[in-house]
């Protein structure tokens, strides 16, 4: 396959030059790009020259790659990678890949990028489909394959997982007639709700903070070391008669919680699981804020508290910090609360972070193998005043 040059939206998509490797070496020393991408690491230069005249070349020739240096049209300075990865010809499909270089970010490149190498892939090339994946958590190269058009379509396991990732992936497809326009929006631009939970969830867990009586508490993601006080809170005797956890309760539930839930989940964007720690960082609770599947300005939210722990308003506190985050980051416009009929507690605890109670909602939740009766409750942005 000959090489091509693409000259599209402000930006030069060429073939990889020798003289590039310098920059090349420059962009890969950014830890996002480590991070997120299976260059090697550590990155050396003779990592960047391998690639700039060897492996890149080499697909083109072959034809089963079509990797694009991109450039600044006025400057010529290099700005990212773009390109096809893997071209299959049986299937006239290919898949897509691209980093941008950290001095070139927030301009739009990597949009601009892909949306021209899509158009010269399916107008040119005549290929019938495009995919895109990503490592669950890479949160910006997924606002990129949506804004170039990509439909997210699913996940799956990666078969070659960034060293130290998860192997779980996002997966997107891209067909002909589906690229925006040069200079079109597209979906999940900047003011989207979309745009806005990348940014949040793209990084890490923020840490809250809140106030119960003359008690500082500290809301911070779940870690390795809180597991002793989530086993202990979860075989007490009311945690297991007001919720869902198993029973007996075992470690290996805390371990999968910790890393299929609440680490899996924010990764993902759907959910935030708060540790509550003491003033001497010591596990107290938990709080789970759940974004809707149905609808993404609804959550609904979790808690318990630990044994030693109870009656000291700690609970309160949380949720008002927990559910102030969720209003004011995530841009919620409700919080559902539910709890077991009779649980009085829990009812005590979200009145007095301002739910307003609802209703009875029968059968409302699964409990094992039992389905009991449910009050409901719910916070509004402006309960909070």
């Amino acid at each position: 396959m000959e090489p091509v040059e693409i000259i599209e939206d402000g930006l030069l998509l060429r073939p990889w030059r020798d003289e590039d490797a310098d920059a090349v070496y420059r962009a890969c020393q950014d830890p996002d790009i480590q991070r997120w991408t299976t260059v090697p690491r550590p990155y050396l230069p003779e990592h960047a020259r391998t690639f700039v005249a060897g492996s890149a070349p080499a697909a083109w020739a072959d034809g089963t790659g079509a990797e694009f240096a991109v450039c600044d049209v006025a400057t010529g300075e290099l700005l990212a990678s773009c390109g096809l990865v893997s071209i299959d010809r049986g299937l006239s499909s290919a898949e897509i890949g691209y980093w941008t270089a950290p001095w070139a970010r927030g301009r739009g490149v990597a949009v601009r990028a892909a949306r021209a190498v899509a158009r010269w892939a399916f107008d040119v090339r005549e290929l019938r489909r495009l995919i895109w994946q990503a490592e669950i958590g890479n949160h910006a190269s997924r606002l990129v394959a949506l804004r170039a058009g990509f439909r997210i379509e699913g996940e799956l396991r990666l078969a070659q997982p960034a060293a130290g990732g998860r192997r779980e992936g996002w997966l997107g497809s891209l067909l002909p007639g589906e690229v925006p326009a040069p200079g079109e929006p597209g979906p999940a631009g900047p003011d989207t709700l979309e745009a806005r939970r990348a940014a949040v969830f793209g990084r890490p867990q923020p840490v809250l903070f809140a106030t119960a009586g003359a008690t500082e508490l500290r809301l911070r993601p779940l870690e390795e070391r809180d597991l002793d006080g989530l086993v202990t809170t979860c075989r007490d005797e009311d945690t297991l008669r007001w919720t869902t956890v198993p029973h007996p309760y075992r470690r290996e539930h805390a371990e999968g919680f910790l890393r299929d839930v609440a680490q899996a989940a924010w990764a993902r964007g759907t959910r935030a699981t708060y540790a509550v720690a003491d003033a001497e960082d010591r596990y107290v609770g938990s709080v789970d804020l759940r974004i809707s599947p149905a609808d993404p300005l609804v959550a609904d939210v979790g808690f318990m508290i630990a044994p030693h722990a109870r009656g000291r308003g700690h609970l309160p506190a949380a949720l008002t910090a927990v559910c102030t985050w969720g209003f004011t980051t995530l841009g919620l416009a409700r919080i559902e609360w539910r709890a077991n009929v009779g649980n009085t507690a829990s009812r005590r605890a979200a009145e007095k972070a301002g739910f307003v109670f609802e209703g009875t909602a029968r059968n409302g939740l699964q409990q094992r193998s039992e389905r009991p009766d449910a009050w409901v409750g719910a916070l509004l942005p402006g309960d909070l005043a």
